[in-house]
C-alpha cells in the first residue's frame, strides 16, 4: 500500500484518498510522498501542503530541514487561514475597494486571536454600558471570545454574518430571555465587522470571507492559486473546516496530483468548526481510495481496550477481530481520597522512570480539565523525585498563568510612568516566583518593607537598607538576589534612552536575570515557554498597532451606535497612548492566549507531559504510558459551557428547524467521550493507568460514565 501511494503518478490528475485510524502511518506515507515528488523533479513552488492546525505540519518541516532536494525552492505548508492571509496581502489592491474598506489605498492590519479579542472587547464595551447581556453569568473575556467564535463559525461554514442570531434562536429550547441575548450577540458581531471595514482590520473570519467572496471570483487569482499549486498534500482533513473542503472540491479536478489523508476516528476539533462528514465526502472526488488499518503504535490489547470502552458510548463499533483481553493493558487504581490518588500517581511515575527506565517524555498524565490546584499538586509531588513536568493549557487566559503575572508585575515596577502600581500581594507573588527559594512568608515580609505607593507613584527600595535583624529573617542569600533584581530594574528605569518596547524589555529581563542561576525561571521549562508566549504575543500586538489607520477617527463610537458627540472612550483613541501599557491592561481584563507552536510540540524526553486529555489528542503524539486522572469525574463527559455560541447548532449539517434538547446534548456528550477514548488508546503504546478517588477534592462521591464503563467491562470480563 505505502509503496503504491509514494510512487504513484504525479501527472494526469492522479488523486488519492487515504483513510485509516491514528498510528497506521498515514502522515509517514505523506512525508515520503513529498520526498518522492521533489526527487522526481517536481518544482517545490508547485507543491502545497494543507493542514488544519500549524502544529500538525511539524513532520513535513522536519523532512524539509533534514534533506536538500534537487528541485530547490520552498514547499508551501499552510492552513486555510494562512493561505487566505498570504493571498489577501498579495492581492489587496484588487479587493480592498470592492470589499467596502474605508482605506483601500492603505495596507490592512491582520489581527491575531489576541488583537481580535482586544478590538472585540472595545466594541462590546458600550453595549455592556447600555445594559446588554445583563443577567448572563459569564466573564467579560468569555463573552468576547464566544462572539468571536460565532464570527469564525459563520466564515468557516459559509453562512451570512447576520444569521448568527436566527440560527441560535431556532435551536434554543430554554427560557425565552436568552433570545434577546442572541440578538445582542448579533449586534456586537455586526458592529465589530463595521469596525474592521472602517479601519482595515482583518480578523480570521473576515480573511476567510474575503478569500471566498472577493479573491476566488478573480480570474487572475485563480490562475495564481489553482494554476500555481499543481500538487496537493492535505493532512487531517477530518479536522478541517467546511471552507477548506469547499476549496478542495474546486481544486481537486484541476491539479496534477493530490493526496488527501483522513483519520477515521478523528474529528476532535468540532468545537473549532471541524467537519468530518464533509471531509469523508471528498473521497468521491478522488481517483483512488486506500484504507489502512494496521497500526504501528497501538497493540492488539490497546485496540481491544479502546473498542471495548467506546462501545458504551458510540454506535457501530466494529467487533474485535481476535480474542484479546482488553484489560491486559489497563490498570485501574482507586483511592479513598483525592490527595491519596495524586500521591499514588507520583510514586508510580517515579517507579516507571527510575526502575523501569521509561523516559519521562514517554509518560502523559491526562485529566478532563487541568486546574491550578491539580497542576501545582502534581508538579510539587513529582519534583520531590527530581522529575520535571511540562504542561500546556491552550484555553487559559494569559493573566491566569503565574509566570506571566510575575513578568507583568515586574514590568509595572520598571515603568513607574505608567502609574499602575501593582498591589502588594502581586509584588510578593512576583518576587516569590522571580527569586529561587523565596518562600511566601519571607516574600510578603520583604514586600512590606521595600514596597510603597505614594500619591499613585510606586517606590521600591533595596535590601541593604533594611535593618540587620530583619535582613537575617529574610536571609542574606535571598536578599542579595533581590538586590540584584532591584539594581537591574533601577538601571532600566534610569536609562538615558528611556523605556524600550515591552517585548524587548521582557526579553532582556528573562535572558539577563530571571533565567540565571539563583532566579526562579532557571531550568523551569513551563516558565520559559510562557515567557516566550508572552513576548511573542506582545510583539504581534505591537505590530498590529504599528500598521493601524487611526487618524483621530471615532470609529469605535460610530460602529457601536454611540453618539458622535460622546465618543466611546478607548485606549486606541487616547493621545500619546503607551502601547505596552495598553497591552498590560488588556491582559488584566482577561484574554485568551493565541496559539504558540512550541507549546504544542510537547516536552523533551526529560519531562512528563501533564495536559487536558483533549489537548493531548490535538498534539497528536503517541506515548508509552498514560494516566487518566479523576476517572470517576463527570467532567470526562461534559463540554465547556458556552451560552453565546454552539459548536453543533452552527454546523453545516444541523437542520435549521430542530431544537437542541437534552437528548441531543446527551448524545453529543456520549459521542465525544467515545471518540476521546478511541483517540487516547490509539496514542498509547504500552499501558494505561485509570486512576480515581471515591471522593473528589471537594469531598463528593464521583461515579462518572467513564468509570462506570470500566467497571462494567471488569464485571463482564469476570463472567467470561
Amino acid at each position: 500500500m505505502s509503496v503504491d501511494i509514494i510512487s504513484a503518478p504525479h501527472t494526469g490528475n492522479h488523486t488519492i484518498f487515504l483513510a485509516g485510524p491514528p498510528g497506521c502511518g498515514k502522515t509517514t506515507v505523506a512525508v515520503q510522498r513529498l520526498y518522492h515528488l521533489l526527487n522526481k523533479g517536481v518544482p517545490a513552488e508547485q507543491i502545497l501542503i494543507l493542514v488544519p492546525q500549524r502544529t500538525l505540519a511539524a513532520p513535513y518541516y522536519q523532512v524539509l530541514r533534514q534533506a536538500g532536494f534537487p528541485a530547490g525552492g520552498n514547499v508551501d505548508i499552510s492552513t486555510i487561514g494562512g493561505l487566505a492571509r498570504r493571498t489577501l496581502d498579495l492581492f489587496w489592491p484588487l479587493v480592498a475597494a470592492t470589499a467596502g474598506f474605508a482605506h483601500p489605498d492603505q495596507r490592512p492590519c491582520f489581527l491575531t486571536l489576541e488583537t481580535a479579542q482586544y478590538y472585540m472587547d472595545r466594541t462590546v464595551e458600550p453595549f455592556i454600558a447600555r445594559g446588554a447581556f445583563d443577567g448572563l453569568t459569564i466573564s467579560r473575556s468569555r463573552l468576547v471570545s464566544q462572539i468571536i467564535d460565532n464570527l469564525n463559525k459563520a466564515a468557516a461554514v459559509g453562512f451570512p454574518l447576520d444569521e448568527i442570531a436566527s440560527r441560535l434562536k431556532a435551536a434554543w429550547a430554554g427560557e425565552s430571555a436568552r433570545l434577546a441575548v442572541f440578538d445582542q450577540v448579533q449586534e456586537v458581531a455586526l458592529a465589530f465587522r463595521r469596525l474592521c471595514l472602517a479601519e482595515n482590520l482583518l480578523d480570521w473570519s473576515l480573511q476567510i470571507h474575503l478569500f471566498w467572496h472577493q479573491l476566488l471570483p478573480l480570474p487572475q487569482f485563480r490562475r495564481y492559486l489553482l494554476g500555481g499549486y499543481r500538487h496537493l498534500i492535505v493532512d487531517n482533513t477530518e479536522e478541517d473546516i467546511p471552507a477548506t473542503h469547499d476549496l478542495l472540491r474546486i481544486w481537486l479536478p484541476l491539479c496534477e496530483s493530490a493526496l488527501l489523508i483522513y483519520d477515521t476516528e478523528g474529528g476532535y476539533r468540532i468545537f473549532l468548526g471541524a467537519d468530518p462528514k464533509g471531509a469523508l465526502a471528498l473521497a468521491d472526488l478522488c481517483r483512488e481510495h486506500v484504507v489502512q488499518s494496521a497500526s504501528y503504535v497501538t497493540s492488539a490489547g490497546m485496540e481491544a481496550l479502546g473498542l471495548t470502552l467506546a462501545r458504551y458510548f458510540l454506535q457501530d463499533i466494529p467487533r474485535l477481530k481476535t480474542r484479546v483481553d482488553p484489560l491486559q493493558v489497563l490498570e485501574p487504581q482507586g483511592q479513598r481520597f483525592h490527595p491519596q490518588m495524586l500521591e499514588w500517581v507520583s510514586e508510580t511515575v517515579a517507579s516507571l522512570v527510575m526502575e523501569e527506565g521509561i523516559p519521562p517524555g514517554q509518560i502523559a498524565i491526562l485529566s478532563p480539565f487541568l486546574s491550578d490546584a491539580l497542576r501545582f499538586s502534581l508538579i510539587e509531588r513529582l519534583q520531590r523525585y527530581g522529575i520535571q513536568v511540562h504542561t500546556h493549557r491552550p484555553s487559559r487566559e494569559l493573566r491566569e498563568e503565574p509566570p506571566i503575572r510575575c513578568l507583568l508585575t515586574l514590568a509595572k515596577l520598571a515603568h513607574p510612568s505608567w502609574r499602575r502600581p501593582p498591589p502588594p500581594t502581586d509584588v510578593a507573588h512576583a518576587l516569590m516566583l522571580a527569586i529561587a527559594d523565596l518562600d511566601p512568608v519571607r516574600a510578603h515580609l520583604l514586600t512590606e518593607i521595600v514596597y510603597r505607593v505614594r500619591d499613585g507613584q510606586l517606590v521600591l527600595s533595596p535590601f541593604y537598607q533594611i535593618v540587620p535583624s530583619t535582613q537575617e529573617r529574610i536571609s542574606y542569600l535571598l536578599g542579595g538576589r533581590y538586590d540584584e533584581l532591584w539594581r537591574w530594574l533601577q538601571a532600566y528605569i534610569n536609562r538615558r534612552d528611556g523605556p524600550e518596547r515591552l517585548d524587548l524589555f521582557l526579553s532582556r529581563l528573562f535572558g539577563e536575570l530571571l533565567s540565571q542561576v539563583g532566579f526562579g525561571f532557571h531550568r523551569d521549562l513551563d516558565a520559559g515557554a510562557l515567557a516566550a508566549k508572552l513576548i511573542e504575543s506582545i510583539r504581534k500586538f505591537l505590530q498590529a498597532f504599528s500598521s493601524l489607520n487611526w487618524q483621530g477617527t471615532r470609529a469605535l463610537a460610530s460602529v457601536s451606535g454611540s453618539s458622535a458627540e460622546q465618543p466611546v472612550s478607548t485606549g486606541t483613541l487616547r493621545t500619546g497612548m503607551d502601547v505596552g501599557l495598553e497591552y498590560v491592561d488588556m491582559v488584566e481584563r482577561g484574554i485568551l492566549a493565541a496559539q504558540h507552536i512550541s507549546s504544542w510540540l510537547g516536552p523533551a524526553e526529560n519531562a512528563v507531559l501533564l495536559v487536558p486529555a483533549y489537548t493531548f489528542l490535538m498534539m497528536n503524539q503517541p506515548v508509552t504510558i498514560q494516566f487518566w486522572l479523576d476517572a470517576g469525574s463527570r467532567a470526562w463527559f461534559e463540554r465547556i459551557y458556552q451560552p453565546l455560541t454552539h459548536p453543533y447548532v452552527l454546523r453545516r449539517d444541523w437542520p435549521g428547524d430542530q431544537l437542541w434538547t437534552d437528548e441531543e446534548e446527551t448524545r453529543a456528550r456520549e459521542e465525544f467521550l467515545g471518540r476521546l477514548i478511541l483517540g487516547l488508546t490509539r496514542r498509547c503504546r504500552q499501558r494505561i493507568y485509570l486512576v480515581y478517588s471515591d471522593l473528589n477534592e471537594r469531598g463528593y462521591e464521583q461515579r462518572g460514565p467513564l468509570l462506570q464503563a470500566v467497571q462494567r467491562t471488569l464485571v463482564e470480563s469476570k463472567k467470561s
